[in-house]
């Protein structure tokens, strides 16, 4: 059987708090896909100090940077391709994520949550805010099984992305549709098959 995928972000949480997250899911490693591994207003969760604070727990931490967010204008995709992305972050990375340096990270990525449960990380506290949504994009057209850390007690299972074209060689794109998404819209996350546990 194989284990599942996690999504978390550690916004402005205590590491305390934190940790409890994962610890809820039973997570042995933290797979940190920020393109800068540290941050000025949460310094806890810095790359130089993050792996120390996990390790009593027993959960190892690994930086997969080629999976990083805030990624630059792609000139060899051209603009259609994933226009169902209105906001500039968003469309960037999916343009990214049809490079050779994204299958290698991701190809990593599953290597490493086959072997123990691995949640992916970034900053940002909800995933339909964050580049991670994609990178859940992936993992799920791969036939893997991917649950969004909410909050304590709360955890959501991921669905392809509304819009998203899973292509024959494994690679998505999003062309633009009626439902285009600008990810910084004042949205929720859709409640439908959202659980607690206990």
């Amino acid at each position: 059987m194989k284990l599942p995928f996690f999504t978390v972000g550690h916004s402005d949480r205590s590491l305390e708090a934190f940790i409890g997250l994962l610890n809820d899911a039973d997570v042995a490693l933290l797979a940190d896909v920020r393109k800068m591994p540290r941050s000025r207003t949460n310094p806890q969760f810095n790359e130089a100090t993050l792996p120390v604070a996990l390790a009593p727990f027993d959960i190892a931490y690994e930086h997969v940077a080629a999976l990083g967010g805030l990624r630059g204008p792609s000139r060899a995709v051209p603009d259609d391709v994933n226009g169902f992305w209105t906001n500039d972050s968003f469309h960037r990375y999916a343009d990214y994520a049809l490079s050779a340096a994204f299958r290698a990270g991701l190809d990593h990525l599953v290597e490493q949550g086959h072997r123990r449960r691995c949640a992916v990380m970034c900053a940002e506290a909800v995933w339909w805010r964050c580049h991670r949504r994609i990178v859940a994009d992936y993992l799920i057209a791969r036939g893997e099984t991917v649950f969004h850390i909410i909050g304590p007690n709360h955890i959501e299972p991921a669905r392809l992305t509304p819009g998203a074209a899973v292509q024959p060689d494994g690679t998505i794109v999003y062309p633009r549709t009626d439902t285009s998404v600008d990810a910084d819209a004042d949205i929720e996350a859709p409640d439908a098959g959202s659980r607690r546990t206990e």
